[in-house]
């Protein structure tokens, strides 16, 4: 290298590195990446999030990611491996992540309805003659996930409070849809007797679909659970997770949060603690879960 190519290296040095630096956001994290649970259809689920990372984006000054997982208990395995700075949780993958992960509570949506949490069901035909647990004994019986309370935990700890000792056994079969969607789509078309789905999932498809209303309904319903909320990792730099949490917060105050909001399906966004985690602590007691570090959550 001469001295003429030496000299216009130094001369440029500050802009290569001022034009790093432009690649950080102010807090020098380059990008942050959220993990989804798929609760519903992962191509639904990424839409459904998109305006809202956009706007994260916007507010933080930070690249945001959103990144749909294929199973629910994946986010809690692969949380390190795709190098994930937090994940909107489901009730149960949020005990599970306390517990396994060094993430904390931030917030979650309150929806329309004004409710900031979701009920465990388990939905049937009306033309199928099942009113209780003894008149599905030797049915089909199909649950979303096994990380999932409202999805598999509520159902197993409603059947065995019922009487039903072996859960497994006293069905003529059951599976896993994955999603909550499908699981009603399942029940709608037969495919199944009973479902375990999410009370929300169910009436924004209810919503779309008068078949829903028309043909099946509720048997079983557990307490309010928290809905999905963001955790984030504790050792993410905390200006951007104080930015991060501010910008959800706040979002009802801001007319362009707003406008996201009413596509997004919520009215804004409350702080969350694990102490609002409790009734999934019991749900899991009842259904004879006690230790979460031995729990199979895969499905089968």
């Amino acid at each position: 290298m001469n001295f003429s190519s030496i000299l216009i290296f130094f001369l440029l040095l500050p802009a290569i590195l001022l034009l790093s630096l432009a690649a950080y956001g102010e807090d020098g994290q380059k990008e942050i990446n959220i993990g989804l649970v798929p609760e519903i259809n992962i191509f639904n689920q990424a839409k459904k999030y998109k305006d809202l990372e956009s706007y994260l984006t916007g507010r933080t000054g930070t690249k945001i990611n959103f990144k749909v997982i294929s199973q629910y208990g994946n986010i809690i395995d692969y949380f390190y491996g795709m190098k994930l700075d937090g994940a909107f949780f489901g009730s149960l993958t949020a005990v599970l992540a306390n517990s396994k992960l060094e993430v904390e509570p931030v917030a979650r949506p309150v929806y329309i309805n004004g409710k900031s949490g979701a009920r465990g069901c388990i939905i049937v035909r009306k033309d199928s003659g099942i009113k209780g647990v003894e008149d599905l004994k030797g049915k089909v019986m199909i649950y979303v996930d096994k990380a999932s309370v409202s999805g598999y935990v509520f159902p197993l700890a409603y059947f065995k409070e019922h009487g039903v000792k072996n859960v497994p056994a006293y069905f003529k079969g059951y599976s896993f849809t994955g999603s909550h969607d499908a699981a009603v789509r399942d029940v709608l078309e037969k495919d199944a007797d009973a479902g375990a789905v999410k009370s929300t999932v169910y009436e924004a498809l209810a919503k779309k679909n008068p078949r829903i209303n028309n043909e099946l309904m509720i048997i079983a319903e557990s307490i309010d659970l928290p809905s999905d909320a963001l955790w984030l990792n504790k050792n993410l730099d905390r200006a951007i997770r104080k930015k991060i949490k501010d910008a959800l917060l706040n979002m009802n105050k801001d007319p362009e949060g707003q406008k996201y909001l009413s596509e997004f399906g919520a009215k804004g966004f409350i702080e969350t603690t694990v102490n609002d985690y409790n009734g999934v602590l019991t749900i899991l007691k009842e259904a004879g879960i006690k230790d979460l570090n031995a729990f199979d959550y895969y499905n089968q």
